[in-house]
């Protein structure tokens, strides 16, 4: 059986973390059993969130779980895909995960009413004293990673542009098709999805939220998702007309 440490269900979604989200997709696309455990990412082999923990042998970082998955157990979440293809669905996963992901974070964090709300919550049961430096502490980490990887250099229009921009290229690049890469779910569907799911979920407002919204075949590739692999969660995505 295998283990996957997670962050666990949060504002309206089945995951509070899109790259947990990946994981449990890829297992769940790789038709194996697992149990789902809530932990924190301290007491992870590299300090974050998801990380499995299959028989002993323990594995961080979605990417390094789903080479580990495919390679133990046998299976090619592409499978029926060309090299070229495959480029491709990196170069997606790249962008999604180092550049729209960030400047949704960016949202998540510095709008007022979203961190509020979501975030700062998770040091509710904390004295006050103490959670006023969590949260300080929190908030100067993810400011210093923002400005390391460039998003938190910008102001908040352009980051917007520049997320609206990674926004664009998915719809163009999923057209008419059902999934990214044709008409059936691969590797890639996981995090491109992931992430629209947090972008999307009416939990939380931000001028990217609208930018999503504004790309039909973006929602509806996102219900078709979560339809899929979280039925139970399906209406929450929706986006009311």
């Amino acid at each position: 059986m295998i283990t996957l440490y997670a962050a666990g269900p949060a504002f309206g979604l089945p995951e509070g973390s899109p790259y947990v989200t990946k994981t449990e997709i890829h297992l769940k696309m790789a038709g194996l059993w697992y149990e789902k455990v809530l932990a924190h990412p301290h007491l992870s082999p590299k300090g974050q969130l998801p990380w499995i923990d299959d028989d002993g042998i323990k594995v961080a970082d979605s990417t390094f779980i789903r080479a580990y998955i495919e390679r133990s157990y046998g299976v090619d979440l592409d499978a029926g895909l060309s090299k070229a293809q495959r480029g491709q669905a990196w170069a997606i996963e790249r962008m999604v995960e180092n550049h729209l992901g960030w400047a949704s974070c960016h949202f998540r964090f510095f709008d007022d009413d979203n961190f509020a709300k979501g975030p700062a919550r998770w040091f509710d049961g904390l004295p006050d004293e103490a959670r006023a430096d969590a949260i300080d502490g929190l908030l100067g980490a993810v400011q210093t990673n923002l400005k390391a990887v460039g998003i938190g250099r910008h102001s908040p229009d352009e980051i917007v542009e520049l997320g609206a921009w990674s926004l664009t290229a998915l719809s163009e690049m999923l057209g008419g098709s059902s999934f990214m890469m044709g008409h059936r779910p691969t590797s890639v569907d996981a995090i491109v999805f992931a992430m629209l799911a947090q972008i999307l979920t009416p939990f939380f407002d931000s001028p990217l939220r609208r930018r999503a919204e504004a790309l039909p075949n973006l929602v509806g590739f996102a219900e078709r998702m979560m339809a899929g692999y979280y039925p139970e969660f399906a209406p929450e995505v929706r986006v009311a007309a």
